[in-house]
């Protein structure tokens, strides 16, 4: 396969920091990772309404006083998240100082800032609406995943870019083949949301139990969308793994990217499979949240670097 991506000229060249700014721009991916997975500890707890209806204060205090578990728990997510505010805002700033204008590290940065303010602005009008004393509704849970998803691949993206990897306009073949593949994964975590909330909502003290609960025709809308996740999670599997597969074949760095992809999703899959076997304790839920945060995190580097060694006929 040609490559079709010509280097950037000298004037679009982004002095960074160099390493310097790359490695702030990872950590602040990693960073976002760890508020995920603490965001999953307030939903599986039930703490979401640990600080009452009351936002950005905490029961209408700024800071929680003699706080119980639940409240505590959603104290720690909104203190996290007021970092994670603080490091968005740096990286950008840090990106629109050395960057010159159209830079793709400048619209990674950018876009990253505007889904983290709508993240919060979500996250905001849960508590203020009152949803997440009943752990929220499948559609206002579904929206923030979709939008976390946005905020996580803008964040790599921008990593990505800062640390020396150009950036190529989609399109043709490659283009929407990784498209698909994205929309699949968001597709399958809107399932998942589901079936998690279902989990949390209506444990179930074995398996038998929970597939009496997921077929009965009486039983929560939650528990009856349930049983799709797991036909969903192999259907998108396939197709990942399809694509990955062809894009193996480029070699080089979408080789390795590639073989990311494949390694991250076999442990997904069995990670889901344990999760269903062994009725989705906390902390497998939460092992197979970060699995999908790192497969998402690697298919989105799958794909952008695949649109540069797609075929010049297919494009």
């Amino acid at each position: 396969m040609a490559n079709v991506e010509a280097a950037a000229p000298p004037s679009m060249a982004c002095a960074t920091g160099g390493r310097r700014f790359a490695a702030f721009a990872w950590g602040v991916l990693a960073y976002n990772l760890a508020v995920i997975l603490w965001g999953a500890v307030v939903r599986v707890t039930g703490s979401g309404a640990g600080c009452g209806d009351h936002w950005p204060l905490c029961n209408g205090t700024v800071t929680a006083l003699s706080p119980g578990v639940h409240t505590l728990i959603e104290f720690t997510h909104r203190v996290m998240s007021g970092l994670d505010l603080v490091l968005v805002g740096g990286l950008a700033a840090w990106a629109f100082r050395t960057c010159p204008r159209g830079h793709a590290v400048r619209s990674g940065a950018a876009l990253s800032g505007v889904f983290l303010i709508t993240e919060a602005l979500i996250g905001a009008g849960l508590v203020l609406l009152k949803l997440v004393a009943r752990n929220a509704t499948a559609w206002s849970q579904s929206l923030h995943l979709v939008n976390t998803l946005g905020l996580v691949a803008c964040l790599t993206l921008t990593a990505w870019w800062a640390s020396g990897h150009a950036a190529v306009r989609p399109r043709g073949r490659a283009a929407w083949m990784g498209g698909a593949g994205l929309a699949s994964f968001a597709l399958l975590g809107v399932s998942g949301i589901i079936a998690a909330l279902g989990d949390t909502l209506f444990p179930a003290r074995s398996l038998a139990e929970g597939w009496a609960q997921d077929f009965n025709p009486a039983a929560s809308l939650f528990l009856r969308l349930r049983v799709w996740h797991p036909a969903i999670a192999a259907a998108v599997g396939l197709w990942l793994l399809f694509y990955a597969l062809a894009a193996a074949g480029a070699g080089g760095m979408v080789r390795r990217l590639a073989y990311a992809v494949l390694s991250v999703l076999a442990l997904q899959m069995a990670a889901g499979a344990l999760n269903l076997l062994l009725l989705a304790p906390v902390w497998l839920q939460l092992t197979h949240l970060l699995l999908a945060d790192l497969l998402w995190i690697s298919m989105v580097l799958l794909v952008a670097e695949n649109y540069k060694v797609a075929p010049a006929t297919g494009r």
